[in-house]
């Protein structure tokens, strides 16, 4: 009996040890001595030009410098000075954020999103999967053209057009640009497992959900 409860709390510790090293940051940030020369000095533009340190997604891209300032350098466009109003853009990123349930990119863009003037009715729905019933016409059209380019991997020529009359050609490149750039931010985090800040909110765990 001694020697089955011994097995058993064996068991759970292993397996405890095990959930964490699942949970665990692959690639958490470098210490500044064991930076390279060149992973140094793309540190050093980030925080020149964003004013900030590398943080959340960048902090994995910094293995490979160049693709993380290229990476910096695209999103400097996308998220600041692309032709779409700022609270659509981010109603974009939390969408993004959404479908691949990452929650570093919600914990930045969900405050982001409300600072920028999206209303929280909006940004709740999307985090609990579920489309907002208060859009405006231009939330609207966008939310139609990135849910069925993610959910069908193309667009229909009705949303399509829909997007073309309230954005342009620009803007709607800019939504695909916004859309497909921070996939690739949440891809990268959701390899690498960039841990969420505990003290900051999360999305809800959605069960058994998975691409659209």
């Amino acid at each position: 009996m001694k020697m089955a409860r011994r097995k058993g709390l064996l068991f759970a510790l292993i397996w405890s040890c095990g959930v964490t090293a699942v949970a665990q940051d692959r690639m958490p940030e470098i210490p500044a001595a064991q930076l390279t020369p060149a992973q140094q000095k793309a540190a050093a533009l980030f925080k020149e030009t964003r004013g900030v340190p590398v943080f959340g997604p960048f902090v994995p891209l910094l293995r490979s410098p160049e693709l993380m300032l290229d990476a910096k350098n695209m999103g400097d466009y996308l998220r600041y000075r692309n032709s779409l109003p700022l609270s659509v853009n981010e109603m974009i990123i939390l969408l993004v954020a959404r479908q691949w349930s990452q929650q570093v990119e919600w914990q930045i863009h969900y405050p982001a999103a409300l600072k920028a003037g999206l209303r929280q009715s909006i940004a709740d729905a999307i985090a609990v999967d579920r489309r907002p019933d208060d859009m405006s016409e231009a939330e609207s059209s966008a939310w139609d053209f990135v849910t069925e380019l993610q959910r069908d991997k193309q667009v229909s020529d009705a949303v399509y057009q829909r997007a073309l009359a309230q954005f342009g050609e620009q803007g709607v490149i800019d939504m695909a640009g916004t859309d497909g750039y921070y996939q690739f931010l949440a891809l990268t985090m959701s390899a690498t497992r960039t841990a969420a800040d505990p003290a900051k909110p999360l999305m809800p765990t959605l069960p058994d959900r998975g691409m659209k």
